[in-house]
């Protein structure tokens, strides 16, 4: 599972701007399902679809779903120094932005955030954080010409970012949110599945789960496992009821965040699962965030739906920070999950 996260995590994708990560998918899971029994579509939406063919026919039809997008940017205009004037895809706090290194367009041309230096600022200017609107990205050209020869308006950004593992258990890239779920679904597309599975790698999360949408009404499950990454806020000077939730305690279970209102039987039985599979598992302890999930479960007639996540310090930026064993947690809790709600 590590070697697919670490390479979707060097993939580049923002909303709307998936193809090298579907693509990847793709040629992966073309090797790990039978084509005679099994599918693989493409959705207008650009939504990836797999179904695969387990030992049984279940009761209910079950959806694993990831999303494929990473936040980012995109180009907005070329100034007549050469210097890029963007905005934000997805939720990227500035904070988070300046000075990093970034890749634009499809030549990958290589580039810096920057701001306005502290020497230069007046007042208390220099202490507040600036608004993305506010900032630029230096590609090293010298005009607009040159800047022009390089890029276009409406490019996409991503953030430059190596995967590292560090520490006794940690690995560091950026996107972890939410290619670990991807990489989840393409380790059980490698098993010998118990039931029927479909499993969605989705489009256009970070921009208003758009791609949820539209998988759910070709799919109609009757429940949905949705693999995400969550906050991880369990570091200093923090206090512990709000940290969120904590690496190395497992798989991240949610009962409400500000799109959905979880099933409480399906978030009960989580834990009873857990516990009778000795899977390591946490409740999600802030209403915060959203997801996938938010579509899902008022789609059609409504579908039962659960998301599973990995807690990750530093979302949505360069350096996102995941814990190996909550990986395994949420990969056995995933598998444990879409076999009990296959034959519910």
């Amino acid at each position: 599972m590590l070697d697919y996260l670490r390479e979707l995590c060097l993939l580049d994708g923002i909303s709307g701007r998936e193809k090298n990560v579907r693509e990847y998918i793709s040629d992966k899971v073309g090797a790990l399902i039978d084509t005679a029994a099994d599918s693989i579509t493409t959705d207008p939406m650009g939504n990836l679809i797999v179904f695969k063919k387990g030992r049984k026919t279940p009761k209910n039809k079950v959806m694993l779903t990831a999303h494929t997008d990473e936040v980012g940017f995109i180009v907005t205009y070329i100034c007549d120094n050469g210097f890029l004037r963007f905005t934000n895809v997805g939720g990227v706090d500035s904070k988070v932005v300046c000075g990093r290194a970034v890749s634009v367009g499809d030549k990958a041309v290589n580039g810096i955030i920057g701001q306005k230096v502290m020497h230069l600022c007046e007042g208390d200017e220099g202490a507040v954080c600036k608004d993305i609107s506010s900032l630029y990205i230096d590609i090293g050209a010298d005009s607009k010409k040159q800047a022009e020869s390089l890029v276009s308006i409406g490019d996409s950004v991503h953030f430059k970012s190596d995967y590292v593992e560090f520490g006794s258990n940690k690995v560091k890239a950026k996107a972890i949110d939410d290619r670990f779920g991807c990489a989840v679904m393409l380790k059980m597309l490698e098993l010998e599945l118990e039931y029927d599975t479909y499993f969605a790698f989705l489009v256009q999360e970070e921009v208003g789960c758009r791609g949820a949408g539209a998988a759910v009404f070709a799919l109609r499950p009757d429940y949905a496992i949705v693999l995400e990454a969550t906050t991880a806020s369990d570091i200093a000077f923090v206090d512990d009821e709000n940290q969120v939730c904590r690496q190395g305690k497992g798989a991240v279970v949610s009962f409400m965040d500000r799109s959905t209102v979880y099933d409480m039987e399906l978030f009960k039985g989580a834990f009873t699962l857990a516990k009778e599979k000795n899977i390591k598992i946490q409740p999600k302890t802030t209403v915060a965030g959203g997801n996938d999930a938010g579509i899902i479960h008022k789609s059609c007639e409504g579908v039962r739906t659960i998301a599973i996540s990995l807690p990750c310090r530093y979302i949505h930026s360069a350096t996102c920070v995941a814990d190996k064993a909550d990986m395994d947690a949420c990969f056995d809790l995933a598998r444990a999950l879409s076999e009990v709600y296959a034959d519910a």
